[in-house]
């Protein structure tokens, strides 16, 4: 994939990025928006026929909070939106696939660092196997949250220890960034 920003120069970047924002099937106000009713019912859920609840029963790390909203959010697209959106089904597509387009497909990211997301470096390195993977290239949308924090001896079991969203960003980067 050719780079959008191919050609244009640094100073010119952010238009360039605000229109490939504008051209994205996908409102970044419905993206807020999911990203927002997700995480609500992630702590508003019951997990067994005991009813325990993440952040009053069970404080899970960051890692497995962050496979919920990847699991998530493209459910809910591809819930609302059948025709246009699904979730990967390999490993060479992105997180959230949109069919009549793949250009305008969605990898997910997630941390618990309030600004960050910190991956592996070789994640931006070319394939030198050959194989097929993913393009890095594209459009992302990278979240931020607090942690649950384990608050078991200082809460009762009626209380629901709430984290917050803390930053949602949607729009390009490319491998080489």
């Amino acid at each position: 994939m050719v780079s959008p920003y191919l050609g244009i120069p640094v100073e010119k970047w952010a238009d360039k990025t605000k229109e490939l924002i504008e051209e994205h099937p996908l409102d970044a106000n419905e993206i807020y928006e999911i990203v927002i009713s997700v995480w609500e019912e992630i702590f508003q859920s019951s997990i067994t026929s005991r009813g325990y609840k993440i952040g009053r029963d069970i404080f899970p790390s960051p890692q497995i909070i962050g496979s919920l909203l990847h699991e998530l959010i493209p459910l809910e697209l591809s819930g609302k939106y059948p025709q246009l959106w699904r979730r990967e089904k390999d490993t060479t597509e992105k997180d959230l696939v949109y069919i009549p387009n793949d250009n305008f497909s969605i990898e997910i990211k997630t941390s618990s660092s309030p600004r960050n997301i910190f991956g592996n470096r070789s994640y931006a390195q070319k394939s030198t196997t050959g194989k097929t993977k993913k393009s890095k290239s594209g459009y992302y949308l990278v979240i931020n949250f607090e942690k649950i924090e384990n608050k078991r001896q200082q809460i009762d079991n009626l209380s629901l220890v709430n984290p917050k969203i803390k930053l949602v960003r949607f729009g390009w980067i490319d491998q080489e960034d």
